[in-house]
């Protein structure tokens, strides 16, 4: 699987506390070597769209678009914010 990001993905990155961000970039470099690692509870999470997450920590969550085996993480940040995205 080929992962990439955009902008709105760089901009949550960078408001994430410096230890979120160094857990980040490690599961950031597990999911383009292993995207299914049990760590990474990868999963799709929209029931029409091909949106999926991955858990970076226990408390912070990356979501993506997945299209052609190509994932473009659009959006990164807290578990209690993730909740509220995936209500929209």
């Amino acid at each position: 699987m080929i992962s990439h990001t955009n902008s709105a993905f760089w901009k949550g990155y960078a408001k994430l506390p410096s230890q979120v961000r160094e857990i980040a970039k490690k599961q950031y470099q597990l999911f383009s070597q292993d995207p299914y690692h049990a760590s990474l509870h990868f999963k799709r999470v929209h029931s029409s769209k091909a949106i999926y997450s991955a858990r970076i920590n226990k408390s912070y969550r990356a979501v993506g678009l997945l299209n052609n085996n190509i994932i473009i993480w659009f959006w990164v940040g807290s578990h209690d914010d993730y909740s509220k995205l995936l209500k929209n």
